[in-house]
C-alpha cells in the first residue's frame, strides 16, 4: 500500500537517516516514522552489457573523418567521428568527435 503526504498529497518514500527509516515526501520533504506494519520493497537494476558504457579504443583507423568541425583545443579542421544513442530512443543521437591532430575528444548534441 502506498502512503501519501497529509500536507501536499505527494508520495511518501522510505529513506534511511542515521540508521533509522523514515517516510519522506518527494514534494515537500514532510517526514514521518512508518507504522509497524509498513513493508518496504527494494530492487536492484541489472544492466546488460549493451547498456553499459562503450569504450572507444585508440585504434581510430576504422572511423570516418569529417572536415565540417573545428577542434576547440588546436583549431584543426579534421576529426574522427562516431554516433551513439546516449539518451532515450525518441531523442536524437549524440555525435562524438576526436581531433586528428591533437586527439582532443568532444561531443555535440543535435
Amino acid at each position: 500500500m502506498m502512503s501519501f503526504c497529509p500536507r501536499c498529497s505527494g508520495t511518501l518514500r522510505p529513506r534511511r537517516e542515521g540508521g533509522k527509516v523514515y517516510l519522506v515526501c518527494t514534494r515537500c520533504g514532510y517526514r514521518v516514522e512508518p507504522r509497524e506494519n509498513t513493508l518496504t520493497i527494494s530492487s536492484r537494476i541489472q544492466h546488460s552489457a549493451k547498456e553499459k558504457t562503450t569504450i572507444i579504443e585508440e585504434n581510430t583507423l576504422n572511423l570516418p573523418i569529417t572536415r565540417d568541425v573545428i577542434c576547440k583545443r588546436c583549431g584543426h579542421t579534421e576529426a574522427y567521428y562516431w554516433v551513439v544513442q546516449t539518451r532515450a530512443a525518441d531523442e536524437p543521437p549524440t555525435r562524438f568527435y576526436k581531433c586528428v591532430k591533437c586527439g582532443y575528444t568532444w561531443r555535440e548534441y543535435e
